[in-house]
């Protein structure tokens, strides 16, 4: 079996599309772990463990993010080998890779599992809630060796242009985290800790099907156990691709974790309905965020075969269909937040803080669609220097200072809190439109396309 994706040629909006959809069905169904642990503990738990998942997830989401950019740096150099025509190569790259990756797993682990009570007590969380958010961090922690060889299964897929076995393994992981979630919290009244238990539980299927996959596969590399080999120079330039990107979506991810912390100071309730307006967002940035992995393994194939407009081509037509779909999310989300609120919450000040936080929410949704497909871009380009500088712009210089600005305001609104976010995306988008003014005209061939 051979899924292998040749993003070079062929018409690029049905290549793109064949390829976004299975990363979009992947996404969603990732995104589910944490929606039905907030689902499940809306219906059957109480306020304070809605806010300890809610505080709990967003601390391990930040480090997912992290491990999964970090992982990106293996998307693009394998997009690049293979564009090249040296898939071969791949081999090499991968087994570096795991040995750079079970490194970051042991430290990763010990972090989480040793400070959870820090963590829990930077990130305010309600005294109500504070043992439950503790126990989740720390649950969560113990496994962050399954949830990192998950995502850096994924990156090596999307390198080689497959999109379609990520989303078989997450789809079966999804199914068995339900049924944990549901057996653990409805069952057995564990709460937050359950639903951590579960999320555990669950990737740690995804990476035993994935491997089991793998075996099934036909691979446009050689790789055996001899592959897994410390290479100086793959390592060397995985973390000089990678580094830049998992640092500013590390940094990023601290600023929404500074602004969580904020809204905790508000109390139980504002902290429980940005908790739940937080998962309705995980899934409605679904399909930039879809784009957006989509994009850097295009960019990174046609780069390694020289088609820098194709690449450029890639990216207009990304902006387009995706913003398409942005329109339809702003008017779902800021007309009918407390209905999509509804499904994670029972009680009605909950849903109706988290529909005003949504609202600004919204907004966001018809800037993403410029601003991931950019980064995307960039991040094929190998300009991933300039995705952190401009993701880190965004978060210190906008969001931080304008969520702790609305804070501060009297009456307090959630709304005008939640704007800190699309002015950030507005600060990002107009840097890459500079930053991309520079690359082309450091690349002339372009210009009639650009």
């Amino acid at each position: 079996m051979n899924s292998h994706t040749d993003f070079t040629n062929g018409k690029i909006i049905p290549l793109l599309l064949r390829f976004v959809g299975p990363v979009f069905l992947a996404l969603l169904l990732q995104i589910m772990y944490g929606a039905v642990d907030m689902m499940i503990v809306g219906k059957f738990a109480g306020a304070a463990d809605v806010s300890a998942v809610a505080t709990g997830s967003q601390i391990m989401f930040t480090v997912t993010s992290f491990v999964s950019s970090l992982a990106m740096g293996i998307t693009v150099l394998i997009g690049e080998k293979i564009g090249m025509g040296l898939p071969k190569e791949g081999g090499k790259i991968v087994g570096s890779g795991i040995l750079l990756f079970a490194a970051v797993a042991i430290v990763m682990t010990a972090i989480l599992a040793l400070l959870s009570p820090q963590l829990a007590s930077v990130m305010l969380a309600p005294p109500e809630a504070f043992s439950r958010t503790t126990n989740y961090i720390r649950i969560c922690g113990l496994g962050s060796a399954v949830i990192i060889a998950y995502n850096l299964i994924g990156s090596i897929f999307r390198g080689l242009g497959d999109s379609r076995t990520p989303l078989i393994t997450v789809a079966i992981a999804c199914a068995f985290n339900i049924a944990v979630d549901l057996l653990l919290v409805a069952g057995f009244h564990l709460g937050a800790e359950g639903t951590a238990a579960a999320t555990v539980a669950a990737q740690l299927v995804s990476v035993l099907v994935s491997l089991w996959l793998i075996k099934k596969k036909t691979l446009p590399f050689d790789f055996s156990r001899g592959s897994i080999r410390w290479d100086g120079k793959i390592v060397k330039k995985i973390l000089s691709l990678g580094t830049p990107i998992a640092l500013q979506d590390f940094l990023v991810g601290i600023s929404f974790l500074v602004v969580l912390a904020i809204v905790n100071s508000l109390g139980l309730i504002a902290s429980a309905g940005v908790g739940v307006a937080e998962k309705v967002c995980g899934l409605i940035m679904l399909i930039p965020l879809a784009f957006m992995q989509s994009m850097s393994a295009f960019v990174a194939q046609n780069r390694g075969a020289g088609k820098l407009k194709r690449a450029v081509q890639g990216l207009w037509s990304a902006i387009a269909v995706s913003t398409a779909a942005g329109v339809v999310m702003f008017y779902v989300t800021f007309f009918h937040g407390s209905l999509l609120a509804g499904f994670f919450a029972n009680e009605p000040e909950v849903i109706a803080a988290a529909a005003e936080y949504l609202k600004a929410y919204a907004v966001d949704c018809l800037l993403t669609c410029f601003l991931f497909c950019f980064i995307g871009f960039f991040n094929g380009m190998e300009y991933t220097r300039f995705v952190m500088i401009q993701g880190i712009a965004g978060a210190f210089l906008m969001r931080i200072p304008v969520a702790y600005f609305m804070s501060r305001q009297t009456p307090v609104s959630l709304f005008r809190v939640g704007l800190s976010t699309p002015c950030s995306t507005l600060l990002q988008i107009i840097l890459c439109f500079i930053c991309f003014a520079v690359w082309k005209k450091k690349n002339q061939t372009v210009q009639q396309v650009c």
